[in-house]
């Protein structure tokens, strides 16, 4: 893995892989819904639909052909912190990925008319995720968590604000987010360095814009409770605590902790509520990290009939993991699935390219393998016992979408806070 910066000072991160005939090539901004206010919230995802819409050059259909036609993907995807629009080709076709990719970032054209169809497009995707109540629970335990935050807002965006989005409120929001400091060009796959800054410096090297540095703040975990009625056959809860950030030295503690609890089949959660019970098709565990902030989710999707007993045995678990910490085996296994999953993520050069990519962003540095695994390995009793006392310091977070909350609206919130390790 080697970094270069352009004469411009754009930033660009490579990994030579010679045993593939792949590239995957990704520009990453440094702006997501986090960076949006009440006022233009979904602007971000907005765009990068945008981009995908035609330029001087190209309509979109020129776009969708041309890397159909080398059998290529190209894509885009916002989050919360960033954005990222990538591409998949063949080692020979990357000069008409990047060409095709830099026009788009730099050249869209915001007709008009493409806006208002991309609009309605935006609509039936927000539309969709609503239908889909095991999705809307995880936007919904962020507000629980974050309240008012940015952090909590949702990354499509509602209604009424897309609506009043145009053409020069679009290009206004990239001038100020789209910036060199916060833009970063990654490549994986099968590449000759040398030619790829020539063909960097070409597309790229006149990119200008500086803009102003923007503040952000970091959230507090302020743990409610929000409950969004919908007619639906389960009950769909999101219990959520404090977790660790992207940069935290705990974090791969944190991530160990979240495969025993319920990042797996052999983990707690799902061997007792799944496999011993029977209580819920999908129950789990997630860790989100942010810049500043990290959270710890536990979701799961019963009958209205068993969600108390679903709540209760959870609930119960949190406290055993305060009270006992993992075992022994669990720890070893977790370090042994978090390893391999590692390992096996580097057979992708797209995610290489995503690793690099969300790594130079985000932290401004990387780990070779042989490091990550020592972090792992590192992990001792005695850290898993820290990040478990940070996730009960404080009343946790319960978000559901349902057709009745009686169970959830009487969870004792606070009842672990008093959980001593």
């Amino acid at each position: 893995m080697n970094t270069y910066t352009l004469s411009n000072g754009l930033r660009v991160v490579v990994e030579y892989i010679p045993t593939c005939r792949s590239v995957s090539f990704g520009i990453w901004v440094k702006t997501g819904s986090r960076n949006e206010t009440t006022d233009n919230n979904g602007i971000s995802h907005f765009i990068e639909h945008m981009l995908f819409k035609g330029t001087a050059r190209r309509s979109a259909k020129d776009i969708a052909d041309l890397f159909d036609g080398i059998g290529g993907n190209v894509n885009a995807f916002t989050a919360k912190e960033y954005t990222c629009y990538f591409a998949k080709v063949l080692d020979q076709h990357l000069p008409l990925a990047v060409d095709a990719l830099a026009d788009m970032f730099f050249e869209s054209a915001f007709d008009e008319t493409e806006l208002a169809k991309e609009k309605n497009v935006i609509l039936e995707e927000i539309a969709m995720y609503d239908d889909t109540p095991d999705d809307k629970v995880h936007d919904e335990a962020s507000r629980a968590s974050y309240g008012s935050h940015p952090l909590a807002y949702s990354i499509l965006g509602i209604e009424e604000r897309l609506m009043e989005m145009n053409a020069d409120s679009l290009r206004a929001y990239m001038k100020n987010h789209y910036r060199l400091d916060n833009t970063v060009i990654s490549v994986a796959g099968n590449v000759e360095e040398k030619a790829l800054l020539t063909l960097l410096e070409q597309h790229f090297g006149k990119f200008a814009n500086k803009g102003a540095a923007e503040a952000v703040t970091a959230p507090v975990f302020d743990g409610t409770y929000l409950f969004h009625k919908k007619k639906t056959e389960q009950n769909h809860i999101c219990l959520t605590f404090p977790g660790c950030s992207i940069a935290d030295p705990q974090l791969y503690a944190m991530i160990l902790l979240n495969n025993a609890i319920g990042g797996g089949m052999s983990s707690r959660l799902f061997q007792e509520i799944r496999e011993k019970r029977g209580l819920a098709y999908s129950v789990y565990s997630y860790h989100t990290s942010y810049a500043d902030s990290g959270l710890f989710t536990v979701y799961a999707g019963t009958a209205p009939k068993q969600t108390k007993e679903v709540l209760d045995l959870t609930v119960e678990m949190m406290s055993e993991l305060g009270a006992g910490g993992l075992s022994d085996a669990e720890l070893h296994r977790g370090k042994e699935q978090l390893k391999g999953s590692l390992i096996l993520s580097l057979e992708s050069t797209s995610s290489r390219m995503n690793r690099l990519g969300k790594n130079e962003l985000m932290l401004g540095r990387h780990y070779t393998l042989d490091q990550l695994l020592q972090r792992i390995d590192s992990v001792t009793m005695d850290d898993i016992k820290e990040v478990t006392k940070r996730m009960l310091s404080v009343p946790f977070a319960v978000a559901m979408v349902g057709s009745n909350d009686k169970a959830a609206a009487s969870l004792g919130r606070n009842s672990l806070v008093t959980s001593t390790i």
